[in-house]
């Protein structure tokens, strides 16, 4: 992903205000998302070592992403493609994958996050160009939320379509060229049109020990109302990672989706100074992170999901 230089208008910030003026019913806290379990799908893919396209981390992670999700999910679409390498010869095999809870039912939301790593440590001083790095927080803690999400779902069946989708090949750019990142979710956008859920929450970012979220800038001016069911959620649940405050507006994986009009927000902590560097390891990773996170999916789905709030037809 990459930070927009741009500013959000203090004309977007006053979306904000419905937010501030109340918080919804809150519920007890949903039971059954297992953080340790989470916190062990992080370590496992920090394990496979980098996990950059071409990489023997890459083909491994891919192997175990299919058997864990096929072990948990009604059904599994891999998404193949390939692409010339735009840095070098050859070509890039790349993997999409959708991994559907009740897919014939009409109403379906999506979870989302990379499960790919940077190619290179390109914030390392000095810049490490041609050493791949392990992206533990970076690619690694929101897959984890998704998969402990499915271990969850497996045996709660829940009371809408969920869809949980890892892109490939969103970290593959360098710095600056923004054509070569988000591969793999502008590639799904493209060949699956009709795939359109009613909302699409995207994980990046989401395990690191100092874990503060903001309200990310697309989000916040082209989703505000899903964006402020999200938050209200977080509140009411005393979620102390997430804080309804102006974030920056990161170029990230929900916004092939928001260009098709589909309400997309950016769960995203930048503030993490390992980021794009090697020292994105799981020591600058909290298991109570990827908790905090996914007991908010959990009640989403359970509650504010359940009755059509936030959702975009």
């Amino acid at each position: 992903m990459q930070c927009s230089i741009s500013r959000i208008t203090v004309a977007a910030l006053l979306l904000l205000t419905p937010l501030l003026s109340g918080v919804v019913d809150s519920r007890a806290e949903s039971a059954g998302f297992d953080q340790e379990f989470a916190w062990s799908c992080l370590l496992k893919q920090v394990e496979f070592g980098p996990r950059n396209p071409g990489s023997e981390g890459h083909e491994a992670c891919l192997d175990w992403l299919v058997q864990e999700l096929s072990a948990r999910t009604d059904r599994l679409y891999p998404h193949t493609f390939v692409l010339a390498d735009p840095y070098g010869e050859g070509s890039l095999q790349l993997t999409n994958l959708r991994a559907s809870f009740g897919p014939t039912t009409g109403v379906r939301v999506a979870f989302a996050a990379h499960w790919d790593s940077r190619p290179r440590a390109d914030r390392e001083v000095p810049p490490a160009m041609q050493t791949a790095i392990d992206g533990a927080n970076d690619g690694a803690s929101g897959v984890a939320v998704l998969l402990a999400l499915a271990d969850w779902m497996a045996g709660n069946p829940p009371p809408i379509g969920v869809d949980l989708v890892f892109f490939d090949g969103e970290d593959y750019g360098m710095e600056g060229d923004q054509a070569n990142y988000l591969i793999g979710s502008r590639r799904f956008a493209a060949d699956f049109p009709d795939w359109r859920p009613a909302a699409l929450v995207l994980l990046d970012m989401v395990g690191d020990r100092d874990l503060r979220i903001p309200m990310e800038g697309y989000s916040r001016v082209h989703s505000s109302e899903l964006l402020q069911v999200v938050f209200n959620r977080a509140l009411s649940l005393g979620l102390e990672a997430f804080e309804p405050v102006e974030g920056p507006a990161v170029l990230d994986d929900h916004t092939p989706f928001l260009a098709r009009g589909i309400a997309a927000i950016d769960l995203i902590d930048m503030d993490y100074a390992p980021w794009h560097t090697l020292r994105d390891l799981p020591d600058q990773c909290d298991p109570d992170s990827l908790g905090q996170v996914g007991r908010l999916l959990v009640a989403l789905i359970e509650q504010d999901f359940a009755l059509g709030r936030g959702l975009r037809p």
